[in-house]
């Protein structure tokens, strides 16, 4: 599930995104999904984890209170509700979600070519899961898992301002 957004001449500026991550432990839920929003780089910015029972609409509220006038708001499928796309309606975003489905309204349209804008968050949780104790989920406890997940993306942003000469 993704969500990206976009300004106004269409310059990336943010992208939000929840991958499920299976975790058994007694004190975390089954599974955890955690939410990001990185920027054009796929450097971060917000970071969340929710628990597996947690509705999309939650987390996706969270990521829209950074949306502003003249943005595009872009989500994947998941994200296709009545209330999140009037929330962004509502700050003055366009939205760009394929209806689910099973949609009864008429089809809203929606740009394939900012959709396809939203590879950026993908990429960003692949570098995520190339840091082995993330990837296999060693830590027991959420606030741990979050603490790795803050330190593999400080790792990312200080890589950004690595000189490639």
């Amino acid at each position: 599930m993704c969500i990206v957004i976009l300004d106004q001449n269409g310059g990336l500026h943010s992208l939000a995104c929840a991958v499920s991550l299976p975790y058994s432990s007694h004190q975390s839920p089954a599974v955890l999904f955690l939410h990001a929003m990185v920027d054009g780089q796929g450097r971060p910015h917000h970071v969340l984890i929710t628990g597996g029972q947690v509705a999309d609409a939650k987390p996706a509220l969270e990521v829209m209170k950074h949306i502003r006038a003249g943005q595009n708001f872009l989500a994947d499928r998941a994200y296709d509700a009545d209330a999140i796309r009037a929330f962004a309606n509502a700050r003055g975003a366009t939205v760009t979600i394929p209806p689910k489905s099973y949609r009864k309204a008429a089809m809203l349209p929606f740009d394939k070519r900012s959709y396809a804008k939203r590879n950026v968050v993908e990429r960003f949780f692949n570098k995520i899961k190339q840091y082995r104790g993330l990837a296999t989920r060693y830590d027991k406890h959420a606030e741990q898992f979050m603490g790795g997940i803050i330190l593999a993306s400080i790792r990312i942003w200080l890589k950004s301002y690595e000189s490639t000469a």
